[in-house]
């Protein structure tokens, strides 16, 4: 045996264990994700005054819709809509108009305010918002998420629970129109929602998600509020970060939010992913480097490949092909979806896998449209070409 075939078949081997692993956690994300959505949601005790503050940027395809979510919610308390751009005349600003004519009873005030204090314009926007919310109970939303109407109800009632500083929601994917969308979808679903529950299960992730984030304004101001995160990739974690450091809780509830799935090109879609990515691997880089073993199905075609299409190889693609598909079958049956695109789960799985290896050759991340360098400490600072 030379040195070229014995590196072959260690690397197949090698591939094959990696595969394994991904099989069993793919499985073990299979038996909880049931689990952790048939938890009991909490019941708010009273319904005190909430402020919802959501930063626009662009006329989203379903951005009405996104905003009409939250002004249909099924909560006595009163309400106040805070929507903010940086441009007086930013397209999203027509949806607001049309949401005042649909719901013309709405709270609605609307802050156009240009000024940046650092490169993450979405903390940049809420900043110019805050002076205009006047409610204790702050709802941080972004404008691609849509919610059930009794989203309101059920956040103010984890909140309400003791010691909760922080309400935060995982979500699914709800596609745009087209292919990339529904592949995006996949990265959503059955990529990330199960990462969330293993990771919450084993005690080894601490997450925030800044689709959504709930909090009094005392534990805002305790933070230092929002100026602290201004240069920060991952601000959503960061501010979960900040409100463990004063020793209180952030919880996830056992339902999720709607996300929008825009990406309507495979460049949109990659570039997504990849800051993702990105941003995982500044905020947790050994978490980063081990999420290679949740590809089973990359790794069990690796090794047919290192091993020259051995026959011990094809049946372990078979079973990751299969546990993947069982992984959505039950995903989609814990939330009450219809099963649909299964064929499109290992051809992201391939996808992601190559964004995942190309997520360590750059620092360089695309966001909103603009082009940033992250440092070693998730921070972001413009490039030349901004």
């Amino acid at each position: 045996m030379n040195a070229t075939h014995l590196l072959a078949v260690t690397l197949a081997y090698a591939c094959a264990a990696a595969a394994v692993f991904g099989i069993g956690y793919t499985v073990l994300a299979g038996m909880l994700i049931g689990r952790f959505f048939a938890r009991p949601v909490s019941t708010p005790t009273s319904f005190p005054p909430v402020t919802i503050v959501k930063p626009l940027h662009g006329n989203e395809r379903a951005l009405l819709a996104n905003l009409s979510s939250f002004c249909e919610q099924d909560y006595p308390g009163p309400m106040q809509f805070v929507f903010g751009v940086h441009d007086a005349n930013d397209p999203a600003l027509q949806a607001v108009e049309e949401l005042r004519r649909l719901h013309p009873e709405a709270d609605i005030t609307v802050v156009a305010d240009a000024r940046l204090y650092g490169p993450n314009r979405k903390i940049s926007n809420i900043i110019n918002m805050m002076p205009q919310a006047r409610h204790d109970v702050l709802v941080f939303a972004d404008s691609d998420v849509s919610v059930a109407r009794d989203y309101l109800r059920n956040v103010v009632g984890e909140l309400q629970k003791p010691d909760v500083g922080l309400v935060t929601c995982a979500y699914l994917g709800q596609p745009d129109p087209g292919f990339w969308p529904r592949l995006s979808v996949k990265a959503t679903n059955y990529q990330f929602l199960p990462s969330v529950v293993i990771g919450l299960a084993v005690g080894l992730a601490r997450p925030c998600f800044g689709q959504t984030i709930v909090m009094r304004r005392d534990t805002f101001d305790k933070i230092g509020g929002f100026t602290p995160f201004v240069r920060h990739l991952a601000e959503d974690h960061a501010i979960g970060e900040a409100v463990r450091m004063i020793g209180e809780k952030v919880v996830i509830p056992p339902f999720p939010i709607s996300h929008a799935c825009v990406e309507s090109s495979a460049a949109q879609l990659i570039a997504h992913e990849l800051r993702w990515s990105r941003t995982i691997r500044y905020i947790d880089p050994p978490g980063h480097l081990g999420s290679a073993l949740i590809h089973p199905l990359p790794f069990a075609l690796l090794a047919v490949a290192f091993s020259g299409g051995a026959i011990w190889a094809w049946p372990l693609a078979f079973i990751a092909v299969c546990a993947r598909l069982a992984l959505q079958l039950l995903t989609d049956r814990a939330l009450r979806l219809r099963p649909r695109d299964l064929w499109l789960l290992p051809l992201w799985d391939i996808v992601s896998f190559v964004i995942f290896i190309a997520s360590f050759r750059s620092s360089r991340v695309i966001w909103r449209g603009f082009s940033f360098k992250v440092d070693g400490d998730g921070l972001l600072s413009a490039t030349q070409d901004e």
